[in-house]
């Protein structure tokens, strides 16, 4: 007890310490204090706060320049602890004690929320230093969240200050019949309203357009059985959280309903049945001019500033995998993303090519329908991971206590060396813990691994690779024999009744799914904006040079031009930044970002500390 009271003295006091020593350092402009705050192994993460854009700063010299660089321009102040936040708390993170606490800040243009991870020094506890440090912009002065205190009164109404009651009032604000909106969104699924829900507490005028006649419906088109396979806990959306009396693992049509009825009580403005037809971007005047086709199939013409692409988490334009003889197949094929339900081909005889989430989901919907025959076609080694306990340990932290809003600081103070190492620690304790489930894959020929350099599924997520499979029980069903494998390498083509192999055998089927994923997020802007704006935006999704999501939730080489995407968590955490930055922009704070910077990354962290030249 006597050494645990020297290591561990209270957690308030000593991050209070270390606190007054930053708020020293910032009232100050010392950049030779705020270095000293840290480790020398050490990073600084910043989001929007000190440099309007995502970089990573590593050791000690890197973190001194980029605050000396900052500080006077930013005008960060008033550092104090967060009063909201969860309370300064010891842990344990690589084998070694920290402190982790929250604070609050003040810049030139609103407020902001920072994070530390401080190195706990037995020889020293009461003056810890920082290992990982985030800044991040909350909010806007002006422009802040109407939410609490700040909720709006409803006088209006309340005391008939207004002919119109409050559905009258609705009514006109969905109809834009008098206006066209700041921000366009395209598509209405999380991603698209949890932005549109960061805006309107706002004050951003916002329409969001989705294709489909109700919201929702793109979760409702998927295939029968699909059901997300993170826990409920992790994925509440801005502002509305999950029923705790719901079910851990959310099914799609329940998910589906939940959007629909998010959007009805955020009261977002969503036009169902309603399609971009085309938008071109006028650099004059700084608007879109987006055509629009509407329900009854007339048109409408809107011009707005800002345009944004949430037309899925990733992609949504399916990819046909290039198999030798394919279309010379006489069954029926479907990509993934066409595939309903197995019940529909009870008694068939199935191919499924490719062996990642949707692949496993699809073959054993189909076997627990009752297809006579389903096999997978392994094109590459996947990453085959326990429901429970190995995926759920990626996410286990949002099941600890604190609310989900500090967890999602708290991970994306992380920066990717350290996500690496972590990653790779997650996987080493998978190999044991699932050894019995890959054997048994091993034994029928599937083939596994933990990705290229032994990260894991999460990883492959996070880099767009795809090919990683969360078991909910496919795996058993190959493990004894129930659903076959077949590797690329052992088959010859597609033939009119099958598959055929290099010994000659045709494996006889009526139905190939092709469950190969989809083309990265690139090409449905191409769809949509045609072929100048996609080039000039570049790929989307995975790691750019600093280990930011390419393109994603921040100024892209195309004005005027974002994307929003991912999933529900990253939905929950980027649309606040992704808003603050329309809001920048509206306000004439934040510029464009040069195409070279969208397209590579950036290749140096003094273009992100003048993020608005």
């Amino acid at each position: 007890m006597a050494k645990e009271s020297i290591i561990r003295p209270n957690a308030d006091a000593v991050f209070a310490g270390w606190l007054a020593k930053l708020s020293a350092a910032v009232e100050t402009r010392s950049a030779e204090g705020f270095q000293d705050l840290f480790i020398d192994d050490s990073f600084w993460k910043d989001m929007l706060a000190f440099t309007w854009d995502f970089p990573t700063f590593t050791g000690q010299d890197e973190i001194r320049a980029a605050f000396a660089s900052s500080i006077d321009r930013v005008g960060a102040a008033a550092i104090r602890l967060a009063p909201d936040r969860t309370a300064p708390r010891y842990g344990r993170r690589t084998g070694k004690t920290v402190l982790e606490g929250f604070f609050d800040f003040d810049t030139k243009v609103g407020r902001g929320t920072g994070f530390a991870r401080l190195r706990v020094d037995e020889a020293d506890p009461l003056n810890p230093r920082a290992w990982l440090l985030l800044t991040t912009l909350q909010e806007m002065t002006g422009f802040e969240e109407r939410i609490g205190k700040r909720r709006p009164s409803g006088d209006e109404f309340a005391k008939y200050a207004s002919a119109d009651n409050w559905l009258d009032s609705r009514t006109k604000e969905l109809a834009f019949a008098d206006r066209d909106p700041k921000v366009l969104i395209v598509g209405g699924g999380h991603s698209g309203l949890s932005l549109a829900a960061r805006l309107k507490s706002m004050g951003v005028d916002t329409l969001v357009i989705e294709k489909t006649p109700r919201v929702g419906d793109t979760w409702r088109n998927r295939y029968h059985s699909l059901t997300l396979h993170n826990e409920v806990f992790a994925n509440h959306m801005p502002y509305v959280p999950f029923p705790p009396t719901w079910q851990k693992w959310l099914p799609k049509d329940k998910l589906a309903g939940w959007l629909e009825a998010y959007a009805e009580t955020l009261e977002l403005n969503v036009w169902g049945t309603t399609e971009l037809l085309e938008a071109r971007y006028d650099d004059t005047e700084r608007l879109w001019t987006a055509r629009l086709k509407l329900q009854d199939g007339t048109e409408r013409t809107m011009r707005c500033p800002h345009l944004v692409m949430a037309t899925g988490v990733s992609g949504s334009i399916p990819k046909m995998p290039d198999v030798p003889g394919l279309t010379e197949f006489k069954g029926t094929l479907l990509h993934s993303s066409q595939f309903k339900s197995g019940k529909d081909f009870a008694g068939k005889r199935a191919i499924v090519i490719g062996t990642g989430n949707s692949g496993h989901d699809v073959a054993q919907e189909l076997y627990v329908n009752g297809a006579e025959k389903v096999s997978m076609l392994q094109r590459g080694a996947s990453c085959v991971v326990s429901l429970e306990p190995t995926a759920t340990s990626v996410y286990s932290v949002y099941s600890e206590g604190p609310p989900v809003d500090d967890v999602d600081l708290t991970t994306a103070a992380v920066p990717y060396p350290v996500l690496k190492e972590t990653y790779q620690w997650f996987s080493r304790k998978a190999r044991q813990v699932d050894k019995e489930l890959l054997d048994r894959l091993n034994a029928r020929g599937f083939e596994t691994y933990y990705g290229p350099d032994d990260t894991g599924f999460h990883m492959m997520y996070l880099r767009g690779e795809g090919g990683f499979y969360i078991d909910v029980g496919c795996s058993a069903l190959i493990g004894e024999g129930k659903i076959g494998v077949i590797q690329t390498r052992d088959m010859d083509r597609f033939v009119a009744e099958g598959l055929r192999l290099k010994d000659g055998t045709v494996v006889p089927c009526d139905l190939v799914v092709a469950a190969t994923g989809f083309r990265n997020m690139q090409e449905n802007v191409r769809r949509l904006l045609g072929d100048t704006v996609a080039d000039r935006v570049g790929p989307i999704w995975g790691f750019d040079d600093n280990h930011v999501m390419r393109n994603m939730w921040q100024r892209t080489a195309q004005p005027g031009f974002w994307v929003m995407g991912g999933g529900l968590i990253d939905a929950r955490l980027f649309s606040r930044f992704l808003a603050l930055q329309i809001i920048a922009s509206l306000t004439g704070i934040l510029g464009p970002r040069s195409q070279s910077e969208s397209q590579t990354g950036r290749t140096n962290h003094q273009a992100a500390l003048h993020g608005d030249k």
